[in-house]
């Protein structure tokens, strides 16, 4: 596979102008104020999906054949990336099947539903439908999209950073949660196509920490189980093309305890004003974390989705 360059980045903006608008950049008085921090948020939760994964998968729906349309879309995913093939798919007529844990945040796999998904619940996590959706697209002939290793996937994701770094050029730091690393490997790869010497720092839940400890070791290792509520985080794997774009281009990484990402949620209601899910508010708290370091810096904190699940919610702010 070839990493996209920002020349696929700037084509894949043209393939979602008029559908989707270019999300907002916004400096939170009430965030900077408690933080200490020059915090811009880059409000991805703020898309038809409620995350920045549509942008990918426009992109990639946009660009099938038509045997591929007839057939139809195969994909795993934990809620925001198969929405965003689901409402790829819907526009242009082509059958989606989206697959998900059997634990999965039913209010995730009901928007998958309304945007004309076929949701099939199966294995213990993430990985394990994927598993499950890469043996039936074999057997079924249907395109399977993969949630990382997809050149326009990522060219497409990596639109977001193309509207933070034209509003925001002289950036400092910028952070990005990771899941499959589609979002910071778009971030990065715009970065560098731009000349930009901000650091782009990945964020992690400790208990799905297997990029993290793959990134900062000498080899790649895999996690033997998910121990976070923070679904877009929540993977026991790394993947070839996003693991080797961000093992060149980023700059460092942070994992985050469940107490660290659920206090995450409550900042970004208190200081925001925004619902954000887990993996949404990680970095919020990746640079509460690093505020020593981040004093006289212009810091953007990529918000990446706000689909979180209610009673999770209610469950977080009962504990405040």
């Amino acid at each position: 596979m070839v990493p996209p360059s920002l020349a696929d980045v700037r084509r894949a903006r043209t393939v979602l102008s008029g559908v989707i608008r270019p999300t907002p950049l916004m400096r939170h008085p009430l965030l900077v104020a408690e933080t200490g921090l020059e915090i811009h948020v880059k409000h991805e939760n703020h898309n038809p999906t409620g995350a920045f994964k549509i942008r990918g998968g426009l992109n990639l729906v946009a660009s099938l054949d038509a045997g591929e349309r007839t057939r139809g879309v195969i994909t795993a995913s934990t809620g925001n990336h198969g929405q965003s093939i689901a409402f790829a798919a819907q526009r242009t007529g082509v059958p989606c099947i989206v697959a998900v844990p059997t634990n999965n945040n039913p209010e995730k796999n009901a928007a998958m539903r309304a945007f004309g998904a076929s949701v099939v619940e199966t294995g213990r996590d993430f990985d394990e439908a994927r598993e499950w959706v890469e043996q039936e697209a074999e057997a079924r002939g249907l395109r399977y999209v993969h949630s990382a290793n997809e050149p326009l996937l990522i060219a497409g994701v990596g639109t977001y950073a193309l509207e933070l770094f034209e509003e925001l050029p002289d950036v400092d730091v910028v952070y990005v949660p990771i899941g499959g690393g589609s979002g910071a490997s778009g971030c990065a790869i715009v970065r560098t196509g731009l000349g930009s010497k901000a650091r782009i720092v990945g964020v992690q839940a400790e208990g799905a920490d297997a990029f993290a400890r793959s990134w900062r070791g000498p080899v790649r290792v895999a996690g033997d189980r998910i121990a976070t509520f923070a679904e877009g985080l929540a993977t026991r794997h790394t993947f070839d093309l996003t693991f080797d774009i961000l093992k060149r281009e980023l700059d460092d990484i942070v994992t985050l305890s469940e107490r660290d990402l659920e206090e995450g949620v409550r900042l970004a209601v208190r200081a925001t004003h925004n619902l954000a899910e887990g993996a949404g508010a990680a970095s919020l708290m990746a640079a509460v974390k690093s505020r020593d370091q981040l004093q006289g810096k212009k810091v953007v904190c990529v918000m990446s989705g706000g689909n979180l699940n209610t009673a999770v919610l209610q469950r977080i702010l009962g504990t405040a």
